[in-house]
């Protein structure tokens, strides 16, 4: 089964930490603007169960995922199933369409604009994103996808490289979270 190792940290300077991991090797890629479209269960409390099911659209590309249970207490860690659909805003609206049929109501939707970019760290790769989040703030993520069998060495990969950088505190809720939390509609 493979896993989703996160850790995600609030930053001041987007620039600065952006010339700070460029100094460190990391590659970015272009600029991206994601809107996740979160859905509440009809028979379980995703807050509750610590589940997620979203569609996202990124340019014409959408898919939709379901993320499971925080697996530990300082890593965000988890099953993730993600699967891409058609392109295309109005594949995105009849995928939330079906879903609204089906039971399942729509949350909230989080925008962000995200630079992506991958390091090479103690011999594995770790992909990163520098996030802008409209009503939320700035955003570093760091994450691996691993084997169960990786775990360990993952996590030691994520939490030496947020060492460098100098970040301390990761948060483990998601945007949509903190936005509900804050009471952001």
């Amino acid at each position: 089964m493979q896993l989703e190792i996160e850790q995600k940290f609030p930053v001041d300077d987007l620039q600065k930490t952006r010339h700070t991991l460029e100094a460190l090797g990391t590659t970015f890629e272009p600029s991206i603007n994601q809107v996740d479209r979160y859905f509440r269960h009809p028979q379980r409390d995703f807050a509750q169960t610590d589940e997620a099911l979203r569609l996202r659209q990124v340019h014409d590309k959408n898919c939709i995922t379901y993320k499971g249970p925080k697996i530990d207490a300082q890593t965000k860690t988890r099953r993730e199933l993600e699967l891409a659909i058609e392109p295309g805003q109005p594949a995105f609206e009849s995928w939330s369409e079906l879903l609204e049929v089906l039971g399942f109501t729509p949350v909230r939707e989080v925008s962000k604009d995200r630079l992506p970019g991958t390091i090479t760290w103690e011999g594995g790769e770790i992909q990163l994103a520098l996030d802008q989040v409209a009503g939320l703030g700035m955003f570093l993520e760091l994450e691996v996808l691993a084997g169960e069998n990786e775990l360990d060495s993952a996590k030691k990969r994520l939490a030496s490289l947020a060492r460098e950088l100098g970040l301390q505190q990761s948060e483990r809720r998601g945007y949509l979270d903190l936005l509900l939390l804050k009471g952001e509609t």
